[in-house]
């Protein structure tokens, strides 16, 4: 029932001893088998959340190949941001996994997300 679109991968992991790290990667079996992930300590600038997106190795998937749309890089830096902004505001969440996030032509759509948070 979701549109066509890309799929990526958005989360966060707070450990005591390192902080809060968010991760951008390509979902689906790009994370699974490639690993092709970005890491960096929250709190996290736009241009912070723009090179993200730039350094895993499957970007030009999100630029649009072989007849394929380029995905809405906008609408990943926002969610990559709201997600470095709950680290910062809610320090009971310790993990968030958004995959698939599909990256469309215009927005992204979260299908599946999952969080943890510690103490009741």
């Amino acid at each position: 029932m979701a549109p066509n679109g890309r799929e990526a991968i958005v989360g966060l992991n707070r450990t005591e001893r390192v902080g809060a790290l968010v991760m951008f990667g390509l979902g689906g079996v790009y994370v699974e088998v490639l690993r092709d992930v970005v890491l960096r300590l929250s709190p996290l600038r736009d241009t912070d959340a723009e090179s993200m997106i730039r350094e895993v190795r499957m970007y030009r998937l999100l630029e649009g190949v072989r007849g394929e749309p380029k995905r809405d890089h906008a609408a990943l830096v926002d969610v990559i941001l709201r997600v470095s902004q709950l680290a910062e505001r809610h320090p009971r969440i310790v993990e968030v996994d958004i995959n698939p996030l599909l990256a469309l032509e215009r927005g992204a759509v979260a299908v599946d997300a999952r969080f943890q948070l510690v103490g009741a």
